[in-house]
């Protein structure tokens, strides 16, 4: 391989995953697809993802206890998901060269004890501390979970994510529904007891940590065999190129999402004067259309191509974002489910096309990805609470609306889907 080229390979559709995320032979077909750890990983990201959606779901009875601002409320998504992104790309670097095995439980127990000091914090400076925790517990789970969840894919690498991710997008839609029923009557405390999920959660990926290390031991046990699939020189400019474009297209995503899972609420009340519990129920509808965009990208992504999806996902979203400031509260609520279905529909396709570029390191690709979508949201909830504290709540809608726009640069990335499959027709 030249100094200026970077090798990308794909797998042919038996081909299995080794925990490094390097295809192995003959371990599994799409026709045995090991759909039971898919469903109990799939089932802890939505356990996981439940339980610190409560975050920014409490935002407005912290927001009254503590006497906080948007800029405060702002500053605890940022330390939550700027400590989950930094820590993820390292995380999935290093696992990808040591694999660990039970990583995960670890990852749930962080997560555990961070949301039961939220609900016991007596101050804004123990709110961050347990923000932080909850944010080292994403930053071990969603590398790990996304590498188990591609070696037991059976080569349908955009389905295995997306119903991966799918639990989580379940996961954090159910949060705010559980907030408005069970932490809102009972205030800060009642964050207690979501501890029980947690703990479920822990045990169940105690069993998928045995099953990981069974399949390391097993992998390494076995010879290693050729590798089935087209070869493929992309430079490494392009490759440069095409990641900080993927890149971008998650900043238009997860920046726009920001002013909706962090903010959405808060505008429902102070435009419509809706109560506190119906901005809870149409957030709910919001996060559960994200879920089913979620679940159906993955698919169409292996099914029609992954480049189309991110087009139609990104681009396609904006001309509902521009219509959502100036609509009715019932309009409100149907476009907010619309560009909640199809925005969503991008990540998993972004994510598998850019595991593609670099394969073998899924870890690392798969932490970068993760990382970049918490610190997007992060910053975007830090930034837009400051303009929101700054120019109004409206604003920031009316600003969040021309982000999708970022989805032209679509057009830079490679059509290496097509290439490959010309170089499978001609292998």
């Amino acid at each position: 391989m030249s100094e200026t080229s970077i090798s990308a390979t794909y797998p042919a559709a038996d081909v299995a995953e080794s925990p490094s995320g390097h295809q192995t032979n003959g371990l599994a077909g799409p026709s045995r697809t090991l759909f039971r750890v898919l469903a109990a990983i799939s089932f802890c990201h939505l356990l996981n993802d439940m339980v610190q959606s409560l975050l920014p779901s409490i935002y407005p009875i912290l927001k009254s206890s503590f006497h906080l601002d948007f800029t405060h409320l702002g500053l605890l998504t940022l330390t939550y998901q700027v400590v989950a992104s930094l820590l993820q790309p390292l995380i999935g670097q290093f696992t990808d060269k040591r694999p660990k095995p039970y990583a995960l439980p670890v990852g749930m127990t962080f997560t555990l004890v961070g949301l039961m000091l939220l609900a016991i914090a007596p101050n804004f400076n123990w709110l961050l501390i347990a923000s932080s925790l909850v944010g080292v517990g994403s930053a071990i789970f969603h590398p790990e979970s996304s590498r188990i969840a591609r070696m037991a894919s059976g080569g349908k690498h955009g389905f295995a994510q997306s119903f991966f991710q799918v639990g989580g997008n379940t996961g954090s839609a159910i949060g705010p529904l559980l907030a408005a029923f069970i932490v809102l009557p009972q205030g800060q405390k009642g964050m207690a007891w979501f501890a029980l999920p947690a703990i479920v959660g822990i045990i169940v990926l105690m069993r998928v940590g045995r099953w990981y290390k069974a399949r390391h031991i097993e992998s390494r046990s076995k010879p290693k065999q050729e590798e089935r699939h087209g070869h493929l020189e992309i430079s490494r400019m392009r490759v440069v190129v095409s990641i900080g474009v993927l890149i971008a297209l998650i900043f238009s995503k997860y920046f726009y999402l920001a002013s909706l899972t962090s903010y959405y609420t808060f505008y429902l009340i102070q435009r419509f004067h809706v109560s506190v519990q119906t901005s809870q129920i149409l957030l709910f509808l919001f996060l559960g259309a994200v879920a089913a965009g979620t679940l159906i990208g993955g698919s169409a992504g292996d099914r029609y191509g992954r480049k189309l999806v991110i087009w139609i996902s990104i681009l396609g979203v904006l001309p509902f974002t521009l219509m959502l400031p100036y609509a009715s509260l019932f309009w409100t609520g149907v476009l907010s489910v619309v560009i909640g279905f199809v925005i969503a529909s991008a990540f998993s396709a972004i994510l598998v096309y850019a595991q593609e570029l670099l394969p073998g390191r899924v870890g690392m690709i798969s932490g970068l990805f993760f990382g970049v979508a918490f610190g997007m949201g992060g910053i975007g909830a830090a930034v837009l609470g400051k303009l929101a504290d700054e120019k109004g709540i409206f604003f920031v809608y009316h600003l969040c609306a021309y982000l999708p726009a970022i989805g032209l640069l679509t057009g830079l990335l490679p059509d290496i889907e097509h290439r490959n499959r010309g170089l499978e027709a001609r292998g």
